[in-house]
């Protein structure tokens, strides 16, 4: 039997982090998204062996300002293209009011620390949960495209192929016959 799950990311997130320092008996204080304070001295060994435990789950300890700048926009995007309500603002406003930083600055640091631009890691976060919505949703491009708060299934499909290489159609047909192929051999 195949089961599909949707993710909330954020929420999955903080739950792995509060049981993590938990189980370890830290006594701690979530102050934001991906964000917490130890409220006790915490030794180096302890919070090396930490940092180990949380990258099995693909979570990184980050320690230096502009890295941890780059995460906090890196967490307020994925929030945003997750949220099921579409923004009523540009995203750079978003996120700089998120931040209460200028766009400006959060763009120039971004950029410095990942070699890419702020509205690029939009785009592949955009097309990593429309692959996600294709494979694991019966909803069609339209709705995909609207979810994803595009003006149209072109401009979806524009840069879902320049970063992909193929049309969203064309995914759409592989999976499909990727699912019938699974079908037809359970």
């Amino acid at each position: 039997m195949k089961v599909h799950l949707k993710y909330n990311y954020p929420q999955l997130t903080k739950k792995i982090i509060q049981d993590k320092l938990s189980e370890l008996g830290y006594k701690f204080k979530i102050i934001g998204f991906g964000e917490f304070v130890f409220l006790e001295k915490i030794p180096t060994e302890k919070m090396m062996e930490l940092t180990e435990q949380f990258q099995e789950y693909g979570i990184e300890v980050v320690e230096n300002q502009k890295s941890v700048l780059v995460q906090k926009i890196k967490d307020v995007i994925v929030e945003m293209v997750n949220s099921e309500i579409p923004l009523n603002v540009k995203s750079s406003v978003h996120i700089a009011e998120k931040l209460n930083l200028s766009y400006v600055h959060l763009s120039s640091i971004f950029s410095e620390v990942t070699y890419t631009s702020i509205e690029n890691y939009i785009i592949i976060q955009k097309i990593e949960l429309a692959k996600q919505l294709i494979i694991n949703t019966d909803m069609n491009l339209t709705e995909i495209s609207i979810q994803l708060n595009y003006s149209s299934v072109a401009h979806l499909s524009t840069q879902f192929k320049n970063n992909t290489g193929m049309t969203p159609s064309a995914f759409q047909r592989i999976i499909a016959k990727r699912k019938e192929f699974t079908n037809n051999n359970s």
